[in-house]
């Protein structure tokens, strides 16, 4: 059968939602690179530059659930333009932004964006294409996504250095244009009649829950996980959480099916992309601030290296699947991308630092992108052929929630705790340099935000190196401090699903 895809409605519908799919994870990955630069130009702190990456990673978890709902309702094609749309004037808002609290609420309606595109393209390509050209068409969707993870912080680096941070949202503005021009000229699809009521209650609660969660992560940035404050959103997100179990416990069309939760297999298997959230994701987030902050790297050189992180998602997935086809346990796949994940964040420790071996740097960060990429597909895939086949759908919305859900939590508790980390110890290192507690609060806040020579410019010239050093000595210790307490997160998590999966096997 021939699979080429000649109908030229077809072409245009794909080649948009292929864009639109290459912005969203390229605005994810490159981003991070950006947050130093974001930090100094907008004079913002810590706690501001967090929920740039906090806000877009809540909205796009939540709204996940969300759109699919919408757009059984109001069409697929519609609610993608919608999607887009937002995303589009969010992108233009975040280039234009005058303040860290601008840019914070555009990157989460941006996050929203993100959503309808990934839920919504998908749903519209199973509409536009059937047998083997749909299977053909969905590894262009999935190695589009892949490319945008692995070139994101590439291209953001040489926007930086070519023009400045604003350019990365120009261009993510520029190319969503286009996506919307593009499949408007495509006719409208018929709405699904709804067979059943979709749960907003619980959609809400859950959204509420995950946001007091964040919300109480990122204030213990600055407030401490002692304070009263912190410790109230903390417990006000339980009690949301709670309310949420029984509420979907008893509800009749659950937005997610908690019921899943008693086959063990399913749940080992949902746990491995929360190790990827803990260890690819946050590496993802946070390592170009390093590379640019401590190694002093230009952000170009520094996208060049994160290649080392990101490329194996291109590659292992369809590695995975042809191992798994010579006959090799897929489990036994899973506990290597474990360790992989477990044995990069270990070396990472031992070999980064200002006179770290960049080819060992390398390395730590190749296993872990490896580790990642062994399981990008196959769990998906695993978890989905262990329920009863009326349940995969919900299977499916419990795996990408707890996996988006995982990743926005991870990422806002490194933030937090490599701010904490830094508090600790800078404020008595920078003692010698100014009494001024005024000043000792604007250098530490541009420290935190990844702006490692910001406090240089209040010193004499011949202090210069000596502080710098200083610096970058106390920012590489609260880096290693974070690795190795998400990296005890990550084996920890990994012992649980290896326990789930073996306890299944055994029966």
């Amino acid at each position: 059968m021939n699979t080429k895809i000649e109908n030229p409605k077809s072409v245009i519908v794909l080649i948009s939602i292929l864009l639109a799919v290459f912005v969203v994870p390229t605005s994810i990955s490159g981003t991070a690179i950006a947050l130093p630069f974001i930090g100094a130009n907008l004079s913002a702190n810590a706690t501001s530059l967090q929920w740039i990456v906090n806000s877009f990673n809540l909205t796009f978890a939540c709204f996940t659930l969300l759109w699919g709902s919408f757009a059984d309702t109001f069409g697929h094609k519609r609610a993608f333009i919608i999607g887009a749309t937002i995303y589009t004037i969010a992108s233009l808002l975040s280039a234009i932004a005058i303040s860290p609290l601008m840019l914070d609420i555009a990157r989460s309606f941006a996050g929203v964006g993100g959503a309808a595109i990934f839920s919504c393209g998908s749903a519209i390509l199973i509409k536009t294409f059937d047998g083997d050209k749909r299977t053909k068409v969905f590894a262009f969707f999935g190695t589009t996504a892949g490319i945008g993870i692995t070139f994101g912080p590439t291209i953001s680096g040489f926007l930086l250095d070519l023009f400045n941070w604003r350019a990365i949202f120009i261009l993510h503005t520029m190319v969503l244009a286009i996506v919307i021009f593009m499949i408007s000229t495509i006719r409208n699809d018929n709405p699904i009649k709804r067979q059943y009521h979709f749960d907003k209650i619980g959609s809400i609660v859950f959204t509420i829950a995950l946001l007091l969660l964040m919300f109480s992560i990122t204030e213990s940035t600055q407030l401490g996980w002692s304070n009263l404050k912190t410790l109230i959103l903390l417990g006000i997100s339980c009690l949301f959480g709670v309310i949420f179990v029984i509420y979907e416990k008893y509800n009749t069309n659950p937005v997610l099916n908690l019921e899943l939760l008693k086959n063990k297999r399913y749940v080992g298997l949902t746990l491995v992309p929360v190790v990827a959230s803990f260890s690819f994701v946050t590496l993802l987030t946070y390592y170009p601030s390093y590379l640019t902050g401590v190694m002093q790297y230009s952000p170009s050189y520094a996208g060049i290296i994160m290649i080392s992180l990101t490329f194996p998602v291109l590659f292992c997935p369809l590695l995975a699947g042809k191992i798994v086809s010579l006959g090799v346990s897929a489990i036994v796949i899973i506990l290597i991308s474990l360790v992989l994940m477990i044995l990069g964040g270990i070396l990472l420790f031992l070999v980064g630092g200002i006179d770290g071996q960049l080819y060992l740097i390398n390395i730590a960060l190749f296993m872990i992108g490896t580790g990642m990429g062994l399981t990008a597909g196959l769990v998906d895939g695993l978890a989905l052929s262990c329920v009863e086949p009326d349940q995969t759908g919900m299977a499916a919305g419990l795996l990408n929630t707890l996996r988006l859900g995982s990743e926005a939590i991870a990422v806002a508790l490194y933030g937090s705790l490599l701010v904490t980390n830094l508090n600790r110890n800078l404020p008595n290192l920078l003692t010698k340099y100014s009494l001024s507690s005024e000043l000792m609060e604007e250098w530490i806040n541009s420290v935190a935000s990844g702006n490692l020579t910001a406090p240089l410019t209040n010193v004499a010239t011949n202090m210069h190196s000596i502080m710098l050093d200083d610096i970058i000595l106390s920012y590489h210790n609260a880096f290693n401090a974070t690795l190795v307490m998400l990296t005890v997160i990550s084996g920890m998590i990994s012992l649980v699903s290896l326990f789930f999966l073996k306890r299944k096997s055994s029966h």
